[in-house]
């Protein structure tokens, strides 16, 4: 099964934790944040959204950070996908 966004929704998935500090120091899966840093899996078309015309700025492979409780999570064959809506992407990662 595959989601295809609504409007200017945009659906993430979560990039995998680090596991080992900049001091090299080795992380337990228990001690690992979880990232706030997401790839863009797929973009909805835009349009008007509250009487607003709605351009998307991202496309799939971005790679752009969100707030921490932001979104909706979904599970789609086993994967934890979250789908926002492009205002609630805080920036886009270079």
């Amino acid at each position: 099964m595959t989601l295809k966004p609504l409007l200017d929704r945009v659906v993430l998935k979560r990039t995998a934790a680090e596991e080992v500090t900049k001091s090299g120091i080795l992380l337990a899966s228990s001690a690992q944040e979880k990232p706030q840093v997401y790839e863009v899996v797929a973009v909805g078309p835009g349009g008007i959204v509250d009487g607003n015309e709605i351009k998307m700025e991202l496309k799939v492979g971005d790679r752009v950070i969100t707030g921490k409780y932001t979104g909706t999570e979904v599970k789609v064959d086993g994967e934890e996908l979250t789908v926002v809506r492009q205002s609630d992407i805080l920036a886009i990662v270079e």
